[in-house]
């Protein structure tokens, strides 16, 4: 394509822009003029185009690193500083183009009425990860200023745009800021390389001897009319796979967005994977297209920024000019989302079989710098190699630490996972900071959880040992992940429903806890029961749950007085036959579960 084209596209995207922008936008005389596009509600994307120099991915003059666009909002007491990133022609998504003169700030108002904004826009060498404000020299927009008004959300659940963004809380739950409801997770941990789909611009494996490469082909028939594509159609597929997720109330996705030297090596943001210094325009749009749709569907963006061989890839893992640079764009592209959370890497950490790893301080600034850097203070985890050693050589260093806000666990002994959480839960509320645990990886590593038509399946197990025991230690919910064994592993899976059954009764614990249980103000409690391998969580005095792996004649311990008993079935979502009980300061019979005794089982118990 050659300049002339590519200026008269960028013209026509700019006067379309300007063309829908909001007519509550003001913009100083003299300045650059912005252009604002998005619904300017609460919690909704906005954002602001601007005409810069003429340049490409490939340019000398590398625009992604020698040059630095920041946005500030404020809205009384509020105050953002957002950054920005090179958007090639502006609409790389659809045009595959890697040239233009167009840069864009994503910004998320978390506030209705009049939002002001001024513009620093400069240019430098490798100024993009300097923060003195006054590096470099004024380009383009800079100084610019303007306003707009934001009005509040028209969107309904399951989008998040109709709860706000999802921050820690100081709590061992995140919290929507807009409804203030507590998150529980559950969802999909495989296939890691998610993002390695063949619709995707420069999306390939670099390494044919291990194509795990997707077309999702599968899931094309759950796309819907009305739903995202690109390029005349592109995008069913991955744009199905979530729709069916979605449809059976998983609320979260696991993926990579950088695996250069690892298991899948086919999912980078830059422009080739042996660069680290530029980014690919039109991929990163598209990938944003999905990343909008997982939201507006209710599904939370887990994204993982590295796999455990890539921990010294980047600045030998110090965090230098090629990881800020590569944290920079994740966060101006896609920080704005509401349902988003930060994993600094994958298996983090030594082991034997990866005897080159970062280490406490390498961990310690990666957690820093998202602190110090995104705007929205989304929480930010780190997974770990799956043996009580790994958790203790990564996870005790950062108790205490304000920019980590919880372990993303890895085990190879299942039977540990309800005394584990719950240990790291109250070492992290000694320490000052309490954690948000979630379980994102079970062993066997060979097969993880076994898919519905498995032979010797091991699903019932893990629904006790891995869900129940996590959500009853007070862990904040489970992902679940496939195995490298399976016939669908982490790599190759490219279709959900062989594990219907295992979103159903995953779905059916997220729903008994948001809608029977005050789980942010309880704790663990297997002290209230002599069953061996049940599980208790309580709120004293208010409210009790009791998960029995095999159903039969049990017995709890609670305080003198009257109570309501129910029973619950975690296989299939159902309660059952509530009844009145009185208990005397010692063993209580609650009598059988009613009906498939050997059978897992909860009791929901509550004061009367």
């Amino acid at each position: 394509m050659n300049n002339r084209i590519q200026s008269l596209l960028c013209l026509t995207f700019l006067a379309a822009l300007l063309s829908c922008a909001s007519r509550s936008e003001s913009v100083d005389a003299g300045t650059q003029v912005s252009a604002i596009s998005g619904e300017l509600k609460q919690w909704h994307r906005v954002t602001l185009s601007f005409a810069g120099p003429e340049t490409s991915e490939s340019a000398e003059d590398n625009p992604f690193l020698n040059y630095r666009l920041q946005v500030t909002f404020t809205n009384g007491d509020r105050t953002y500083s957002v950054p920005g990133y090179y958007a090639a022609d502006g609409n790389a998504g659809e045009t595959s183009s890697e040239s233009g003169n167009i840069w864009k700030v994503h910004f998320n108002p978390d506030t209705t009425g009049t939002w002001n904004y001024s513009v620093s826009f400069r240019k430098g060498q490798s100024i993009a990860i300097i923060d003195d404000p006054e590096a470099g020299r004024p380009v383009a927009s800079d100084g610019a200023k303007g306003t707009f008004d934001i009005t509040a959300s028209d969107k309904g659940s399951p989008d998040f745009r109709a709860k706000g963004q999802l921050r820690y809380a100081g709590k061992h739950y995140l919290q929507f800021a807009g409804s203030k409801e507590y998150y529980i997770k559950g969802g999909a941990d495989s296939p890691e390389n998610f993002l390695a789909y063949e619709d995707f611009d420069g999306t390939y494996a670099s390494d044919t001897a291990r194509n795990n490469m997707k077309s999702w082909e599968p899931h094309i028939r759950d796309w819907n009319e009305g739903d995202p594509v690109w390029q005349g159609g592109k995008g069913k597929g991955i744009i199905g796979a979530l729709n069916y997720l979605a449809s059976k109330g998983m609320n979260s996705v696991y993926f990579i967005t950088m695996n250069i030297g690892g298991d899948g090596r086919d999912v980078w943001p830059y422009t080739s994977h042996s660069e680290r210094l530029r980014f690919d325009c039109s991929k990163l749009d598209q990938w944003e297209t999905v990343f909008e749709h997982m939201n507006r569907k209710g599904i939370v963006l887990h994204l993982l920024t590295q796999e455990t061989e890539n921990e010294t890839l980047l600045d030998n893992g110090d965090t230098g000019l090629e990881r800020k640079l590569y944290y920079r764009e994740l966060m101006s592209r896609f920080g704005h989302h509401n349902g988003l959370v930060w994993n600094l890497g994958e298996e983090n950490g030594p082991d034997s079989g990866a005897p080159t790893a970062q280490n406490d301080e390498q961990r310690a600034a990666m957690a820093n710098y998202f602190e110090a850097h995104d705007p929205y203070e989304h929480a930010v985890y780190i997974h770990t190699w799956p043996h009580a050693i790994h958790r203790k050589r990564v996870y005790a260093p950062l108790l205490g630490h304000e920019g980590f806000d919880g372990p993303s666990f890895q085990f190879g002994h299942n039977e540990l996972i309800n005394e584990e959480v719950a240990y790291w839960l109250e070492e992290s509320r000694k320490a000052g900071h309490p954690w948000v645990a979630n379980l994102d990886e079970t062993g066997p590593a060979s097969h993880g959880i076994l898919h519905d038509a498995a032979p010797d399946n091991n699903q019932d197990t893990l629904r006790a040992v891995a869900l129940w025991g996590t959500l009853m230690a007070g862990g904040a919910g489970v992902e679940w992940y496939f195995g490298y064994k399976n016939p669908h592993h982490d790599l190759s899976a490219q279709n959900y429903r062989p594990w219907e059954r295992v979103w159903s009764f995953t779905r059916h614990a997220m729903e008994f806890y948001q809608e029977h249980l005050p789980f942010s103000e309880m704790q663990p409690a297997n002290d209230l029961t002599p069953v061996d391998g049940a599980f208790g969580f309580a709120k004293a005095g208010e409210i009790y749950a009791f998960y029995f792996p095999v159903g039969r004649e049990a017995s709890v311990k609670l305080p003198g007085g009257n109570y309501s008993m129910e029973w619950f079935d975690p296989r299939n979502g159902e309660l059952h036959r509530k009844k009145v009980v009185q208990a005397s300061d010692a063993i209580t019979g609650v009598g059988n579960p009613p009906n498939e005794l050997g059978k897992d089982w909860v009791v929901l118990v509550k004061v009367l």
